[in-house]
């Protein structure tokens, strides 16, 4: 039992060095993916506890490359959408889990282990800034199209388009999509979203699987931008 208790202790340590060497180590290592480009977009990066969204202004282009998902239900265009906001993650607990009171161990035990994943899509109106759960960052045009093909990447496609997924979905405006890639402990959302933001050009850390980690390094490596205090973004 000694022997059991310190080879946990010896891998919990070695987790919380990995965490704080995946924080403070940058990646890339020098410069971002998409450095430089015309007229600077902007991005929004949402956080709740466990898990970071990417919030994309919604505009003709947006709409167009995105067509796919408004022909799957996602109303888009509706007038007071400014933001469509893109997540990934596992299977079992994105769906299962709408509420934290809705918790249940099946869907733990697949996070944590290796399950199938899902693109979440929603909608967002205005948002005002600032506030602690939401980081806007500014990012070249080109950074920006690169973002956005590793988010279409990311949906799983047939001859027949998209797969959504049938009658599930949080609320009136989103849906879940089947996405590409399985989803495990040490590869999960959040390192999905430190990869979708080094397209856009932003620096992260090594590996970020934690929301607290990922939000760590990009205000280490990257200066986010500057907003007026209650100011509603366009």
């Amino acid at each position: 039992m000694r022997r059991a208790f310190r080879l946990l202790g010896v891998f919990l340590l070695l987790v919380a060095v990995g965490v704080a060497l995946g924080t403070v180590v940058p990646r890339p290592l020098f410069g971002g993916a998409a450095a430089g480009g015309a007229t600077p977009r902007h991005i929004l990066v949402f956080t709740n506890p466990i898990h970071t969204d990417i919030a994309v202004p919604i505009d003709e282009g947006v709409l167009e490359r995105f067509g796919f998902l408004v022909e799957e239900g996602i109303q888009a265009g509706l007038p007071g959408a400014r933001y469509l906001v893109f997540g990934w993650g596992s299977k079992a607990f994105y769906i299962g889990t709408p509420t934290w009171s809705e918790l249940k161990p099946g869907p733990v035990l697949a996070a944590l282990t290796l399950d199938s994943s899902v693109m979440h899509v929603d909608l967002a109106g205005d948002v005002a800034l600032p506030q602690p759960t939401v980081s806007r960052f500014d990012v070249s045009e080109a950074g920006f199209a690169s973002m956005l093909d590793f988010i279409e990447r990311s949906f799983v496609r047939s001859a027949t388009g998209v797969q959504r997924i049938p009658g599930v979905a949080y609320g009136a405006y989103d849906g879940f999509f089947d996405a590409n890639g399985k989803f495990n402990a040490l590869a999960g959302c959040n390192t999905w979203t430190a990869a979708a933001l080094r397209q856009a050009g932003l620096t992260t850390g090594w590996w970020n699987p934690l929301p607290v980690t990922l939000n760590w390094s990009l205000g280490l490596y990257n200066r986010p931008s500057s907003v007026q205090p209650g100011g509603v973004q366009p």
